[in-house]
């Protein structure tokens, strides 16, 4: 399989989950759940800048045009890598408001069912992605690394942010309360994968950097 097929598979699995999450995350009032949601849509769009990147560079020069720009890769990665940081903001203060001004009653079943469908949907595509790393075809100029590593990232980060919500889910569901889990475990999602992000954005800047 090649690269650009195993970026079809995860954005299928992304665009798949986006509208499940959503509608699960507004009726079983889940802000972790509509986070999953919001954050598998951009992530749809940052594997559609990496597949549009990867077309770019892989582009022949001609007599009217050059070949595809050697960073359009690293661009696409600061892209989805920015559009994550942004959302982990959005969360982080949508939780920090509801933990801090109201208690909202969540439904325990829907999101642990939603989250762990989704939970799985995801590490099956970090496995498609971890394959792209081993596979000796695909390696070419390791240029394109960063782009694919953006959205592994993102990837990685579905999955484990699923599996805490579906845990969480699951306590709700079995204690009848507990409802401040929600917006604690969004908080501690979203401050992990931000600080990811920011890390992915330094490495990203510095291969940018003019030498």
């Amino acid at each position: 399989m090649s690269r650009r097929q195993r970026l079809i598979v995860v954005l299928v699995l992304n665009v798949g989950l986006v509208v499940g999450l959503l509608v699960v995350g507004v009726t079983a009032h889940s802000i972790a759940v509509l986070a999953e949601g919001g954050d598998y849509l951009l992530d749809a769009a940052g594997v559609a800048v990496a597949l549009v990147a990867i077309w770019l560079a892989a582009r022949p020069a001609t007599r009217t045009r050059s070949a595809g720009h050697p960073n359009a890769t690293s661009v696409a990665a600061l892209i989805n890598a920015g559009w994550l940081l942004m959302l982990e903001l959005l969360v982080a203060g949508a939780a920090l408001d509801r933990l801090v001004t109201r208690r909202v009653p969540v439904d325990g079943l829907p999101v642990l069912v939603m989250s762990g469908v989704a939970a799985v949907a995801m590490l099956a595509g970090a496995l498609v992605l971890r394959a792209d790393e081993e596979d000796e075809e695909d390696e070419e100029d390791g240029e394109r690394d960063l782009s694919v590593a953006a959205v592994l990232l993102d990837t990685v980060a579905d999955a484990a942010a699923a599996a805490g919500v579906a845990v969480v889910g699951a306590i709700i569901l079995a204690t009848g309360g507990w409802y401040w889990l929600d917006p604690a475990v969004a908080l501690t999602i979203a401050v992990v994968v931000a600080y990811h992000a920011l890390a992915l954005i330094r490495k990203i800047l510095t291969r940018l950097r003019p030498v």
